[in-house]
């Protein structure tokens, strides 16, 4: 039965891993349709190699930071528990790469590409793992101590925090150091539109993320004893809550109704496993508002050119879902409770404090030594045809 057990476990948390690497996809797809096409090719490549990136990192540096185990023994040791150790880093693995994906949509269409890569190297061997093993692994005993001075751990279930407001929160730094894209803002106060150049493909990027959430979230619990279909259901209804407000928000703009569902998503991880499902829709609504109102604000407003709104989207309602775990998690609110609000706000701030001081001091040491952006040339021309080569849909050469 034991054996029975462990390979159930090492199935349930790879097919886990398998639909969160096919978010990546989703990732690709969302910043392939909103930015121009002379940019498309370069969002496809970097998604892919951005994970290649953290793949290698990760195994042999970030997954020990934040656990501290390795993978440096013989194959015989790794197979045992049906090679539940293994799957478990692919499982945590797609939850690392998700951050330079996140990065990647913010500052698209003007950043070169070996420098970020780079950034990712960086970012997931150490930035990213140091708060992991805080949140998730009980390092430096600072769990040990926020459960001391409020009565409960911060609880962060699938990573509202630990990835999402990670990603945005390190994002923001990133886009403000690149600067704007050329003539985006003009002299004259005007500002130049640059809408999706595919709403399609990014139709298609967001359900494959949306899709590929379910097993962020449910597979979270990492072993079937622990599965839990209040985590779908929540999962679902926050989905559909930032949908449906992203639309009314919105005003019909079919990027805002593709971003709710990826906001309410965003928000519902880190309480997914506490609140009732009429919790979760609330949770996800005011994510949606909160993404139409902060995308809105900081491209028109503030002039922050992040080209996909990752800030808002993942920094901001990352920062809510952590919060509102310890709102709508409550009895109070007909959660399971266990949970203290004051417990959340500290666990979240310490991850968004980590995250600015981690993005800054990357992306800015990056920018004093090797430089972050294309040239004003390569920008005009493109990344795709100035990093990649080609174009997206190439004209067919007929010279022969």
């Amino acid at each position: 039965m034991e054996a029975l057990k462990q390979g159930t476990d090492a199935l349930f948390i790879l097919l886990g891993a398998i639909m969160v690497l096919a978010m990546h996809a989703g990732f690709a797809f969302l910043e392939l349709g909103t930015v121009r096409k002379k940019n498309q090719v370069n969002a496809l490549v970097k998604i892919l190699v951005d994970f290649s990136v953290s793949t290698v990192v990760y195994f042999v540096v970030g997954y020990g930071v934040a656990y501290g185990t390795h993978f440096f023994v013989g194959a015989d040791t790794l197979v045992l528990q049906s090679g539940y150790g293994l799957v478990k880093f692919f499982f945590l693995l797609t939850f690392a790469a998700a951050i330079p994906a996140i990065i990647s949509g913010g500052i698209a269409e003007r950043a070169r590409f070996w420098p970020q890569l780079l950034a990712t190297a960086v970012i997931v061997g150490f930035v990213y793992p140091f708060y992991e093993g805080i949140a998730w692994n009980q390092h430096f005993g600072v769990q040990a101590w926020i459960k001391a001075l409020t009565g409960e751990e911060f609880h962060d279930f699938a990573g509202s925090v630990v990835v999402h407001a990670m990603g945005g929160w390190i994002a923001l730094p990133a886009v403000i150091l690149l600067g704007s894209r050329a003539n985006r803002y003009r002299k004259d106060g005007a500002i130049s539109a640059h809408p999706p150049s595919n709403i399609p493909f990014l139709a298609l990027g967001a359900w494959i993320l949306i899709v590929g959430w379910f097993g962020f979230n449910v597979m979270s619990a990492q072993s079937v004893d622990k599965l839990s279909g209040l985590v779908a259901v929540n999962s679902l209804m926050a989905m559909v809550g930032g949908t449906l407000t992203a639309l009314v928000m919105g005003k019909n703009d079919p990027g805002f109704v593709h971003n709710g569902p990826l906001a309410g998503l965003v928000a519902v991880c880190a309480g997914s496993d506490l609140m009732h499902p009429l919790g979760a829709l609330v949770v996800g609504a005011v994510a949606g508002a909160i993404f139409v109102v902060m995308f809105t604000l900081t491209q028109n407003k503030w002039k922050i050119d992040d080209v996909l709104g990752v800030w808002p989207l993942h920094g901001l309602c990352g920062t809510w879902g952590g919060l509102a775990a310890g709102i709508f998690g409550s009895k109070a609110l007909g959660g399971l409770g266990g949970i203290s609000f004051s417990g959340q706000l500290i666990g979240t701030l310490l991850g968004v404090v980590w995250a600015l001081l981690g993005g800054a001091v990357v992306y800015g040491t990056l920018k004093a030594t090797v430089g972050l952006r294309l040239s004003q040339e390569e920008e005009f021309d493109g990344a795709d045809l100035s990093i990649h080569k080609i174009s997206a849909t190439p004209d067919r050469e007929v010279s022969w």
